[in-house]
């Protein structure tokens, strides 16, 4: 187990130094899987032998990239997440004439566009910029284009009506016996870029970021990075947004901020005065 772990620290430190892709520091369990996964599918023997193909076969460097990308999510991920959002951080964001949100580790956009969708009926989406950000310009590319899987859309719509929606969610896009295509309408306001939480710095000031359920991917010191990261781009009584199984309670920058919503991991950076 020991050789197969230095051979697994080899290959992530090979990723970073020919590609410039860092996950020498995401939560080991999680990374060893899904290399072990490309491994077996790619019929190779050893790391080791993995470790050469990395380096030679980009083509297969992409491949793998899109194994360690976190794409697990849907649209209004959580309902009780965007139904507290309306209620608690909307009344205060509509005090700004102009607001910007970041949407960290955005993935293939299903919570960018909810969020769209939810600045849109409370008659924001006019006045807010909206960053979306990945590492992983594959998936960046599908994100801008807002196609997703017809079978999605039960559970898309359902989690639209729990989470508060006030319209209907078929007004928001069309349909194909395949795929659901969003309206064009909803990339307004939203601009997609490449950033990597694990080596990029800081991202503007934002009055709220959205990273929701990636920090789980994180060992201890990458989160701790990547919460410093936030607590620097959020302006003073901006909003920051985790996952459900994500907290600040044993993070040193806890004191930086408050607890404003427990279930919904909702917190707000204190003002200097607080």
């Amino acid at each position: 187990m020991e050789n197969e772990d230095l051979e697994i620290g080899l290959l992530l430190e090979a990723v970073y130094r020919k590609y410039g892709y860092d996950f020498r520091n995401y939560a080991g369990a999680h990374t060893k899987r899904r290399i072990a996964q490309r491994k077996s599918l790619a019929g190779l023997d050893s790391y080791t032998e993995m470790i050469h193909k990395i380096i030679y076969d980009e083509k297969f460097f992409f491949a793998l990239l899109l194994d360690l990308s976190i794409n697990v999510t849907e649209m209004f991920r959580d309902p009780w997440f965007y139904k507290e959002v309306r209620q608690l951080i909307v009344p205060h964001l509509q005090t700004y004439p102009f607001i910007k949100v970041w949407h960290a580790g955005c993935s293939a956009g299903q919570e960018v566009y909810s969020m769209a969708i939810l600045l849109e009926e409370e008659e924001m989406k006019e006045r807010a910029q909206i960053y979306a950000t990945d590492f992983n310009e594959l998936i960046l590319a599908q994100a801008k284009r807002g196609i997703y899987p017809i079978d999605v859309i039960r559970q898309y719509t359902a989690n639209y009506i729990q989470s508060g929606g006030r319209e209907s969610f078929s007004d928001y896009y069309t349909a194909d016996d395949k795929h659901v295509i969003l309206d064009g309408r909803l990339r307004k306001r939203i601009l997609f870029s490449s950033h990597n939480l694990a080596t990029d710095g800081v991202f503007g000031e934002m009055n709220i970021i959205l990273c929701r359920n990636v920090l789980i991917y994180f060992n201890k010191e990458l989160q701790e990075r990547v919460l410093e990261l936030f607590c620097d781009s959020l302006c003073p009584g901006g909003f920051l947004c985790l996952g459900s199984k994500e907290s600040l309670k044993f993070s040193k920058l806890a004191d930086r901020f408050e607890s404003v919503a427990g279930r919904e991991k909702i917190y707000r950076k204190k003002r200097l005065q607080e």
